[in-house]
């Protein structure tokens, strides 16, 4: 019989409470959980987690392994050999359920010694709800949980200055701390709370936006046998993830020696906006999904692994990254570089299995957000429409027929989107001009006419037609 994972069969360090943690999940457990872990074990950060959880679940709670769990983190090494590195985190003290025991979460508020909140509800928990009430054990949503939270701190301290907190959400929304300080705010003034807590919120208390970049895995199900054989103990909360991360904080200087970054090169960075690097990642990560999804699937590939094992896959999003992304950002050329070398090696990662029709949900929104701007930049700087992301936009309309070489191919977009290339269907036989002219001219959809780009309704009917009329592949641009 294994050992359980636990304090009593497990001893290691534990640190005193400074930071609190809107949510449990997979996410939070193998970033902000295991770079805590990094940090105090390296500097002298010292600093515990309370994990508060945000929803009423009935899921088991970590507070059955003191708090312990495992992160494996997987990928390839510098060599291109798939290693795999586990790590008994100890940085978490316990898990409150907020809705089994609202007054132990308020009292967190009278730790004298908390620093630190880090959140991530899911990009819709950074809501409002008016229906919800100050008198509520719990209110409904996050941020009335935390406007709550604060309050009680602020009237227990009576208000100190030096009792604010540095609050860090990770959700994925743009300038995340921004909204979610409005949104506390919006709470107080429903709520009549008194002037002197707002100004404490507006003065006393660092809200930060952060731009988070991790694959988290998580529960490693289909292995969890096995790793448990070679980890030798028993471990419910295994959390498996990927060896690149980023935490882009934009915040205030001081904060670098908060988190102790002058103590450990950890990949963290505190910024003054968090928009080029937003930029950055959309466009090359993001962008290199969106734009090898319709190519590689009508040519026959299922998952990223398998695209990056293909050479002439690979080399056309290298291309389109090179040549057509990275000279439309605004970072420094060389770090971006450098950042697109770290994302093609993140796809080749062999524990990740990631299948190009779960990337290609709702396709045609993700091409206007995360190509369509470097496709205006370069037409504009270079007076010619880009290459590469002008045949990602030729696949992409065969892809939304629905069916290639007499497969069908399932469509997860909106519906009146969807309903627009039903409508088209017949387009696609008799007159692949006017069909690109027609999706080109969806201004409510890209914004403007795009057949005013210059060359582009050209470039993109005679791909989409070589397309249609041939095997993809005699055709991806590769130089």
């Amino acid at each position: 019989m294994k050992k359980q994972l636990n304090r009593s069969n497990f001893p290691g360090p534990s640190y005193p409470e400074k930071i609190l943690q809107f949510g449990e999940g997979n996410f939070l457990r193998a970033f902000v959980d295991w770079i805590v872990d990094n940090l105090n074990q390296k500097t002298d950060f010292n600093s515990g987690v309370t994990i508060v959880r945000p929803i009423d679940t009935h899921q088991p709670s970590i507070n059955e392994q003191d708090g312990l769990y495992t992160t494996i983190i997987r990928g390839l090494n510098e060599q291109g050999d798939a290693i795999a590195t586990p790590r008994i985190i100890y940085s978490v003290n316990r898990e409150i359920l907020i809705y089994q025991d609202y007054q132990l979460y308020l009292k967190c508020a009278e730790n004298p010694d908390l620093e630190f909140i880090f959140s991530n509800t899911t990009e819709a928990g950074i809501a409002f709800n008016d229906k919800d009430k100050a008198t509520d054990t719990p209110p409904t949503t996050f941020p009335a949980k935390l406007t709550c939270f604060l309050h009680h701190r602020f009237e227990f301290f009576n208000g100190q200055k030096d009792k604010g907190l540095i609050i860090i959400p990770c959700e994925l929304i743009d300038y995340n701390g921004e909204k979610l300080k409005e949104l506390v705010l919006e709470y107080a003034k429903l709520w009549n709370l008194s002037n002197s807590f707002i100004t404490w919120i507006k003065e006393s208390n660092t809200f930060c936006s952060t731009l988070v970049d991790r694959i988290v895995t998580g529960y490693p199900k289909d292995e969890a046998i096995q790793l448990e054989q070679q980890l030798g103990y028993q471990d419910r909360f295994l959390d498996t993830a990927e060896y690149f991360y980023l935490f882009v904080i934009q915040g205030p200087d001081w904060l670098k020696q908060k988190l102790k970054l002058d103590q450990l090169d950890l990949n963290i960075l505190v910024v003054d906006d968090i928009k080029p690097y937003k930029e950055r990642k959309v466009g090359i990560l993001n962008g290199a999904h969106t734009a090898m999804v319709p190519v590689a699937y009508l040519a026959g590939l299922r998952t990223v692994g398998q695209c990056m094992n293909d050479p002439q896959i690979e080399t056309f999003v290298k291309n389109l990254l090179n040549q057509e992304v990275i000279p439309t950002l605004s970072l420094d050329k060389k770090q971006l570089e450098k950042f697109a070398d770290e994302v093609l090696k993140r796809f080749k990662n062999p524990f990740i299995k990631h299948e190009l029709m779960s990337i290609s949900l709702n396709s045609l929104t993700k091409f206007k957000t995360r190509l369509l701007p470097q496709l205006l930049t370069y037409s504009q700087r270079f007076n010619c429409p880009p290459k590469y992301i002008s045949f990602s936009l030729a696949a992409l309309i065969a892809f939304y027929r629905g069916e290639y070489q007499g497969q069908v191919i399932s469509l997860t977009d909106d519906t009146h989107l969807l309903a627009k290339f039903k409508e088209w269907q017949p387009l696609y036989q008799n007159d692949v001009k006017t069909l690109v002219t027609n999706v080109l001219k969806m201004t409510e959809h890209w914004g403007q006419d795009l057949n005013t780009v210059t060359g582009l309704t050209d470039l993109v009917s005679e791909n989409l037609k070589n397309i249609l009329s041939h095997n993809i592949k005699n055709y991806i641009p590769n130089n």
